[in-house]
């Protein structure tokens, strides 16, 4: 599972590796929650574009006017539902962060924690899209992230952007076989539980 996650600044972070930027501003979000538009990587015949997608997909089949927006999309079940094995297959994009949060059950308390590559670099987040709507792919944790949840966002270098992007490799299986970026993660303030609290604060380590 993956709801919330920090994207600061994403045209400056994202410039060496798009060819444009569409409607996406620098700017600070430290708590980017569904619903958002937010940025993402798609490709184009000219090159690779940065633009702005909504977090949450509301399938074209769905008849429900309250049908919950899908934020995440399971790498092990990706190839099976419905919802998701045409867009792993045709509709890739990447969404661009600096970390993400997630919690701990501890007894009858959920502890924050703020999670980022142990080099500091960026985060890009394999996904899918459905129109001007996006999810995330989780995949099971790594052993370290474990430790707090089962489940992580599905999370590839720099370098290989391209060839998930590319449609002539199975997404499902790239994303299952490449080399992953070690996390680091610490514990943070309960302020995050509230998606109306944005600010750097939300990132500051508890000693």
């Amino acid at each position: 599972m993956c709801g919330r996650f920090v994207v600061t600044n994403p045209v400056s972070k994202t410039k060496s590796i798009v060819k444009t930027a569409i409607k996406v501003e620098d700017n600070e979000n430290y708590n980017a929650h569904p619903t958002q538009n937010l940025p993402v990587i798609k490709k184009y015949t000219n090159g690779n574009t940065l633009e702005l997608l909504k977090w949450g997909i509301v399938p074209s089949w769905s008849k429900q006017k309250d049908f919950k927006p899908l934020i995440n999309a399971r790498l092990e079940t990706i190839n099976e539902k419905i919802s998701f094995k045409k867009h792993i297959k045709i509709h890739r994009c990447v969404a661009v962060a600096d970390g993400f949060y997630e919690w701990k059950r501890d007894a009858m308390k959920k502890i924050p924690f703020y999670f980022l590559r142990d080099d500091k670099k960026m985060m890009f987040f394999a996904g899918i899209f459905e129109d001007n709507q996006f999810c995330l792919i989780t995949e099971q944790a790594s052993e370290n992230v474990n430790e707090i949840h089962h489940r992580q966002p599905v999370i590839i270098n720099e370098k290989d952007i391209n060839n998930y992007l590319n449609l002539q490799i199975d997404g499902s299986n790239f994303l299952k076989e490449v080399n992953k970026p070690k996390l680091d993660y610490y514990e943070i303030s309960k302020d995050v539980n509230k998606p109306i609290n944005n600010s750097i604060s939300l990132i500051q380590k508890i000693n």
